[in-house]
């Protein structure tokens, strides 16, 4: 039995909240389970140095936990000076994700960066980030369409995240953090709307895990990551 008594193919309520700040061409809150993060797109006309004049447009990422997102306080990354090697690796993991479902071409000589805040975790943060992100990535885009600023679309397809790990023994999809403090497995799967993996990351904690265990979670990840992209489709309709 799963401390939240889920099905193991039982992803957490999700909610998507979009336009919710003022000034970003695009924005959401993502809310799955108790892990709510702020996705925010911003639109610039200018691309960085080393692909300026070749004709494509960028997307990036930045990504940031708030001090008390956790249950004791941490400190502020700005207040230590540096970002830590998580919070970089994660922020790469978002704009590499959200880049696989961008024509850059199409995009232009443009760059959009998703900033995604951490406001509560429990479990999940990068693959809400991700998920959340392209819901924020759609609306500012809508708006470069609606202006007349590009010609095409330049999202070909939707990206979504999910966790999915072995507990107690069991694959299980989407696991909240008393679940992934001690899963013997945990792997995250990123995913485009036909199917595509974009990016997978997976880890034995404890003891290996075999190939058809493995099946199991991608399995699970599918079903996970197309509810994911229905409440997408649902926010942005």
């Amino acid at each position: 039995m799963r401390p939240s008594s889920r099905a193991n193919n039982e992803i957490r309520p999700v909610t998507i909240d979009i336009d919710v700040t003022k000034h970003a061409e695009g924005s959401c809150l993502i809310k799955c389970g108790d892990t709510h993060v702020l996705c925010t797109a911003s639109l610039e006309d200018r691309v960085p140095p080393w692909i300026r004049n070749s004709g494509l447009g960028w997307v990036t990422a930045e990504y940031g936990m708030l001090p008390r997102a956790t249950g004791s306080r941490n400190r502020r990354e700005a207040a230590a000076g540096k970002q830590s090697g998580r919070t970089q690796e994660i922020q790469r993991l978002i704009g590499r994700s959200l880049r696989a479902g961008v024509d850059r071409v199409a995009l232009g000589e443009r760059q959009i960066t998703v900033d995604c805040d951490v406001l509560q975790a429990d479990g999940g943060t990068r693959c809400a980030s991700i998920t959340g992100g392209w819901v924020a990535l759609r609306l500012a885009v809508n708006k470069l369409i609606k202006a007349g600023d590009i010609k095409s679309d330049p999202i070909t397809d939707h990206i979504a995240a999910i966790s999915c790990g072995i507990y107690g023994g069991q694959p299980i999809a989407d696991l909240d953090y008393e679940e992934d403090s001690v899963a013997g497995t945990d792997a995250n799967f990123v995913m485009t709307g036909s199917g595509g993996l974009v990016e997978l990351q997976g880890s034995a904690e404890g003891s290996t895990f075999t190939r058809a265990e493995f099946n199991e979670l991608l399995d699970l990840a599918e079903m996970g990551v197309a509810e994911l992209i229905a409440a997408q489709v649902k926010a942005t309709s």
